[in-house]
């Protein structure tokens, strides 16, 4: 476990790739994950430039372990015009990552279409 001036923090960034822009107002939920199951510990929505306004896990909550977040892709793609009806092949998008460096900056974008995704450990 890292101390908070040694500490990391986690952040993330939605870019449309249909559109070619940032996913403005997707919610995103994040959780860690231990033998106890799942505690949600943040809900975000994300800005005009497709991030949330302050890390998704800021220095003073961050320590290592397993994490998940949720991209509420469904709710997106139906508001912006690129989904309709109530079965969509991408809804809720979870990404479970691990955080191994408590002093690091983890940065976990996604890159989202109607038909697909893609993720990496940006910087």
């Amino acid at each position: 476990m890292s101390t908070q001036s040694d500490a990391g923090y986690l952040t993330t960034h939605v870019l449309d790739t249909a559109r070619g822009c940032p996913a403005a107002g997707l919610q995103i939920r994040l959780y860690r994950l231990d033998e106890h199951g799942r505690t949600e510990l943040a809900r975000m929505l994300t800005n005009a430039d497709g991030r949330t306004d302050s890390p998704i896990l800021p220095k003073k909550d961050f320590v290592t372990g397993t994490y998940e977040l949720v991209f509420e892709a469904g709710e997106y793609l139906r508001a912006s015009g690129q989904a309709s009806g109530e079965l969509l092949f991408l809804d809720e998008v979870p990404i479970r990552f691990g955080i191994t460096d408590g002093s690091a900056h983890y940065h976990v974008p996604l890159l989202l279409s109607p038909f697909g995704y893609s993720t990496y450990r940006g910087s």
